[in-house]
């Protein structure tokens, strides 16, 4: 029954060997995430004079901040510029720059500079700001509310990313969980052990923009003998009960 069953150390997050231990990771450089086709970024351009940078502004020169307000997560989808199957993104006035594997702030830097030598002087203080559209992702297989999510932070933990999808069901495989992430060269699939404390050193710990993580089923989901100690003690009874019935009737 205790392998019928799911455990304890099935269920916890983050376990470690010693416990007595201080329980302090080293801290994981991940690399700055660089541009791929479909990404969202939003731009903003501001300088000394608002009205000579307002035409470059999109959610300024379309939108009222009310309607920007109202719309929500939306917002991002309207008012940020999508890079193109070419790697383009089309900016007002300035018209295609070319991002594709670019981080934002490289970004960031290409743009001021095109400002700087085309549109305005230094004494303008031209400052752009280089964002994501928020980081979308994907959780399905054995997870309370499977489905596609956009969280407005920088950086997100695959842990924070499932516990705002309701957390893995108890019949969810902990220790192998899958990242699959989109690359300019194609996509690859990553298995991380959330149960482990050295999963917070993986560099599939922070998610990157439109990575899905699948959630296998535990075996005993396809055993049907219970998910806990209880529910597999009642369903040997419940056997023992039938063949025992059995058995009387084949004897009479």
């Amino acid at each position: 029954m205790s392998t019928s069953c799911v455990s304890r150390k099935q269920l916890i997050y983050l376990q470690s060997n010693d416990e007595s231990a201080t329980r302090m990771m080293k801290a994981v450089p991940t690399p700055e995430y660089r541009l791929q086709t479909n990404d969202i970024i939003t731009l903003k351009i501001k300088a000394l004079n608002p009205e000579l940078v307002a035409v470059f502004n999109i959610a300024d020169a379309t939108s009222t901040a009310n309607a920007t307000q109202n719309r929500g997560e939306q917002a991002g989808y309207y008012d940020g510029y999508t890079v193109d199957e070419r790697g383009n993104i089309r900016i007002p006035m300035i018209g295609e720059v070319y991002v594709m594997g670019s981080t934002l702030d490289e970004v960031r830097i290409k743009i001021e500079k095109e400002l700087l030598d085309n549109y305005f002087n230094k004494e303008a203080n031209i400052f752009v700001t280089a964002k994501m559209a928020g980081l979308r992702f994907t959780i399905n297989g054995e997870i309370a509310s499977p489905g596609t999510t956009t969280l407005f932070q920088e950086k997100v933990t695959i842990l924070e990313a499932i516990a705002n999808m309701g957390d893995i069901t108890i019949v969810g495989d902990r220790k192998n969980v899958t990242v699959i992430r989109q690359y300019p060269y194609g996509t690859e699939m990553h298995d991380i052990d959330l149960t482990d404390i050295k999963a917070m050193e993986s560099p599939y710990y922070y998610l990157q923009p439109n990575d899905y993580i699948y959630i296998k089923p535990l075996a005993q989901k396809t055993w049907g003998t219970g998910t806990t100690g209880i529910q597999s003690l009642g369903t040997i009874i419940t056997l023992l009960s039938l063949a025992t019935t059995t058995y009387l009737l084949l004897t009479r």
